[in-house]
This record gives C-alpha cells, sequence and structure tokens, in this order.
C-alpha cells in the first residue's frame, strides 16, 4: 500500500464511483420488512440504511454548508427510495457546487478531497453489506477497492477497533476482498 496520496485527489471520482456501487446494492433490496441481518454486528438491513442515510446526509451538508452538523434528521418514507435520492443529491451537490476550502467536521477541519475519500470508503462498504444482507455475492470493483485500499489505513485507524469496526483479518485474494479484511468482514 501506498501513503494514499493519489486516492486522496481522486476523492469526488471516488465518491461518485463508490456512489454508483451502493445504488447498484440497493437495487437487490426485496420489499417487506428490512430485518435481515448484516454484515454489521448487531445491526439489521434497516439499521444499515439509516446509517447509510445519515452518512449521506452529511457529505451532503459538507457540499452545502461548509461543516456538518452533528444532527441526525428524522427519516421518513421508504428507507431504501429515500437513500437512492440522497445519493444522488449528494452526488449533484459536489459537482454543483464549488467545493468549500475546508470543511469543519465538529472540532475537525478536512479538506474537501479527504472528505470525499472518505465518504467513499464509508458508501463503499456499506453498499457491499447491503449486497450481502440481500444475499447477494457483490464484490467491489476491482479499480474502486484498489484505491480505497490505499486510503484504508489513513480512514480506519486503531482508535475505530473494536467500536466501529472489527480487527483486521487475514485474507489473500484481489483488492475487494482485503479491503473487507481490513474493515473486519470475510468477502
Amino acid at each position: 500500500m501506498t501513503d494514499g496520496g493519489a486516492a486522496l485527489l481522486g476523492g469526488l471520482g471516488l465518491l461518485e464511483r463508490a456512489i454508483g456501487y451502493a445504488l447498484g446494492s440497493l437495487a437487490l433490496v426485496p420489499p417487506g420488512p428490512l430485518s435481515r441481518p448484516t454484515p454489521c454486528a448487531d445491526w439489521t438491513l434497516g439499521d444499515l440504511l439509516a446509517h447509510l442515510d445519515d452518512s449521506l446526509l452529511a457529505l451532503r451538508e459538507a457540499a452545502d454548508l461548509g461543516h456538518v452538523p452533528l444532527t441526525v434528521p428524522e427519516a421518513a418514507g421508504d428507507p431504501v427510495t429515500t437513500v437512492r435520492g440522497h445519493a444522488t443529491g449528494l452526488l449533484a451537490a459536489w459537482t454543483a457546487a464549488e467545493a468549500p476550502g475546508t470543511v469543519g467536521v465538529g472540532a475537525a477541519v478536512l479538506t474537501p478531497e479527504l472528505l470525499t475519500s472518505a465518504g467513499a470508503f464509508e458508501i463503499a462498504v456499506h453498499g457491499w453489506d447491503v449486497a450481502q444482507a440481500c444475499g447477494a455475492r457483490r464484490p467491489l470493483p476491482e479499480p474502486l477497492a484498489e484505491e480505497l485500499l490505499e486510503l484504508a489505513p489513513l480512514l480506519l485507524t486503531p482508535a475505530d477497533r473494536p467500536g466501529r469496526f472489527g480487527p483486521p483479518l487475514g485474507v489473500a485474494g484481489g483488492a475487494s476482498e482485503r479491503l473487507l479484511a481490513f474493515t473486519g468482514r470475510r468477502g
């Protein structure tokens, strides 16, 4: 792995590809209850969709406001339709707006490239989680996974474990499997 510098420069492109992948996974969600288990411990598909939606909204606020308020709005309507709408709206916001010079997230100040790269990481991995919850084998596209794998050590630190991510797993294989293993998932 490299220091992630090249991948950071492609933040918006990474975000676009991650959203495209996640939208494909959302198409797999069957109608009915969202009580299916996910690769995220103790989360149902409904919980995962709510988390993904919150992440999309935070990234949208970063594009629109230049900072991310740390409040979670109430979700309404069909979760899959809502997440799809917020995903496409997010991409439109980042591509149509002039990117802020920096983005405030709580006490941290991030560059737009770092924020969109971190968003791409989260959206892509959770897109994979959605597909898994729906019983589909849908690996991340290798070029996307390779770039995200470069960023993974910058975005997912030991402080994020064990609370938000499981321990990294040893695995041989392509970039998709290695990226998922780094997040504690078996691809």
